[in-house]
């Protein structure tokens, strides 16, 4: 239950970085015309720019922890099999989480600073304590899905036979390229794959 409502926040924090991306394409291509054509630059375009990099930067993290998106060494990790596979996984996990509680405690007196000084932009005085805060909200839901992902591997290092819930999972060539295939083609491959024919 909690997991379900945790992905679904998820969800949303990566739709806004999604949508903050396509935002600041939009507000490029229109300074570019802008200077261009009629010699009108977007006023404030960096400070917008800077400020709104850090929607897309750090929203979509634990959405990307979630499914396992982030960048993997699996090396040797690949290697393992059964109980250490998964006691590699949460040693790993539990590494990470301490990182990111001390930076959630870093970003949050960041921002508390910025706030307490009223910082603000440069060119049109933009305030950056929102920009600031979106570190550690962002940081406390990563912290939230580790959390889950430690629970989800503890239970797997003490009975490896358990099916993985709430943890990525490594897969080999194959299944990695059967996965790929399945969510191209869909019903198609499915219907190959069982020996049938389509219309």
């Amino acid at each position: 239950m909690f997991s379900g409502a945790l992905a679904k926040v998820e969800d949303a924090f990566n739709l806004i970085a999604a949508a903050s991306i396509l935002g600041l394409m939009l507000l490029a291509v229109a300074q570019i015309f802008g200077r261009t054509l009629f010699n009108m630059p977007i006023p404030g375009f960096i400070d917008i720019t800077e400020q709104g990099m850090a929607i897309f930067t750090f929203f979509g993290i634990a959405y990307c922890q979630r499914v396992g998106g982030h960048i993997r060494m699996e090396i040797v990790l690949g290697t393992f099999r059964g109980r250490a596979l998964w006691l590699a996984e949460m040693a790993g996990v539990t590494i990470v989480l301490a990182i990111v509680v001390g930076l959630i405690i870093g970003s949050w007196f960041h921002f508390l600073r910025a706030w307490q000084i009223g910082d603000s932009t440069i060119d049109i005085g933009l305030a950056t304590w929102p920009s600031k805060l979106i570190v550690p909200v962002a940081l406390s839901l990563l912290a939230l899905r580790l959390l889950m992902q430690l629970y989800g591997y503890l239970r797997l290092v003490i009975d490896p036979q358990r099916t993985p819930i709430d943890v990525p999972v490594i897969l080999n060539v194959e299944e990695t390229a059967r996965h790929e295939i399945e969510e191209t083609f869909g019903d198609e491959f499915d219907a190959d794959a069982n020996g049938e024919t389509r219309s």
